[in-house]
């Protein structure tokens, strides 16, 4: 059987077709470059981003430096200032305490004359009854207890070695029967108030013979 000629309009439809096929792959061709040129748009602008953000990262990093540089300083100051208050402190503790402590010094030495006419007035009585006697040494032991519960203690170094710290020697006398630069004879007892040299004591001191 002969086939039959094609029909007129099928023949529009694919001479259509054929026409419709390089326009289609022209606009994806399109489309493409588009895209490509799109990327490449976003790329660049991302890249200029990129570049700008680099210096103002490195100005906030040296800020931050700075910053931790003023607060260790500031740390530093804080520390020596608490430093400085506590010697401050501690210093004026030991200025109170000193004061306490010697606060008597000046009483003490007005107070120790009397204590001297005590001590003489009873080695002069050797021969005075008993009773007058015991009296005096009584007067003067109370004395010595009251300065001794201030802080005042008696110096009376006979035969001790001469300490030039708390002893004034008067003389210096020859005698073979003592180590040189022992005191001999005590002729005025010393005191000293809470450790500190109140009075030195006079005494004779002995050396080695010639």
């Amino acid at each position: 059987m002969a086939r039959d000629p094609q029909n007129p309009v099928d023949e529009e439809l694919e001479r259509a077709e054929r026409d419709a096929e390089p326009q289609h792959q022209s606009t994806n061709d399109a489309l493409d470059g588009d895209l490509e040129q799109f990327a490449e748009s976003i790329e660049h602008e991302a890249g200029d981003t990129e570049g700008e953000a680099n210096p103002e990262a490195e100005v906030l990093a040296a800020r931050v430096e700075e910053l931790e540089q003023e607060l260790a300083e500031a740390k530093d100051q804080s520390m020596r200032a608490a430093a400085d208050a506590q010697n401050a402190r501690r210093r004026a503790e030991q200025d109170a305490d000193k004061a306490k402590k010697f606060a008597l010094e000046k009483f003490v030495k007005e107070l120790l004359p009397v204590v001297d006419s005590l001590e003489k007035g009873l080695e002069s009585m050797q021969e005075v009854d008993s009773t007058h006697r015991e009296g005096m040494s009584m007067t003067l032991k109370m004395q010595l207890d009251v300065l001794s519960k201030f802080g005042v203690e008696q110096l009376d170094p006979q035969g001790e070695p001469f300490d030039p710290q708390f002893h004034e020697a008067m003389t210096m006398v020859p005698n073979p029967e003592l180590e040189p630069n022992t005191v001999m004879d005590v002729m005025q007892k010393g005191y000293t108030l809470n450790g500190r040299l109140v009075r030195p004591a006079m005494v004779v001191v002995s050396k080695a013979a010639s």
